[in-house]
């Protein structure tokens, strides 16, 4: 398992925006890049740098997922039927640490895969504790009765930081979900523009 969350926010200065439009993100202060050369003028981006860049940032953007997880993914995507971008973003949707993340059961993306992990969550009444499970449309995503004080579980709830997307309909006084169907990209509440059409392109060079 990858150790990312030590420095969850570290991506945000590097891509130079909030990913989560999370009001603690360094990037409201700091909008330039770590370290010591951070502030030197940015020279003019290559295409392959470009889709680079929106890997890197789709991929930041789930939390957890290390390279080869989010090839393997990719490479889903790109065996389905239909738009390869648009398959790409339903597939990364519909891992339960998104859906619990969407759901607004826990306040961040590395928080959705620890509770996953801990075994706080049921999948239409029977525990699953892996992160990466797919779920499917139809499928109902609950808090365990046991875990629904935790106070991770009442700040996520009580934040106005974001919105529940319409693709997740809520039940049970808010610690229940069901994945209504796969989104699209347009679906996707993210706070700042993906573009995983650059993530096909990088694959595919």
């Amino acid at each position: 398992m990858s150790k990312r969350h030590s420095a969850k926010y570290k991506i945000d200065r590097a891509m130079g925006e909030n990913l989560w439009g999370r009001a603690k993100s360094p990037v409201n202060k700091r909008s330039y890049g770590p370290g010591q050369h951070g502030q030197r003028r940015k020279n003019k981006v290559s295409d392959f740098g470009l889709q680079l860049k929106a890997k890197q940032k789709l991929k930041g953007y789930y939390g957890n997922l290390t390279e080869k997880q989010f090839r393997k993914t990719y490479d889903e995507a790109a065996r389905r039927k239909g738009n390869t971008s648009e398959n790409l973003i339903g597939l990364l949707e519909a891992r339960l640490d998104a859906i619990v993340y969407r759901a607004k059961f826990v306040p961040t993306v590395w928080a959705a895969r620890q509770f996953v992990n801990h075994g706080h969550v049921t999948v239409n009444g029977k525990k699953v504790n892996i992160a990466s499970y797919r779920v499917k449309p139809d499928d109902v995503i609950e808090v365990k009765e046991k875990s629904r004080n935790m106070a991770l579980v009442l700040e996520a709830q009580q934040s106005g930081e974001r919105d529940i997307p319409d693709y997740i309909e809520l039940g049970d006084r808010g610690f229940s979900v069901r994945y209504v169907r796969q989104p699209e990209l347009a679906d996707v509440p993210f706070a700042v523009k993906m573009e995983p059409n650059l993530v096909v392109e990088y694959y595919a060079s």
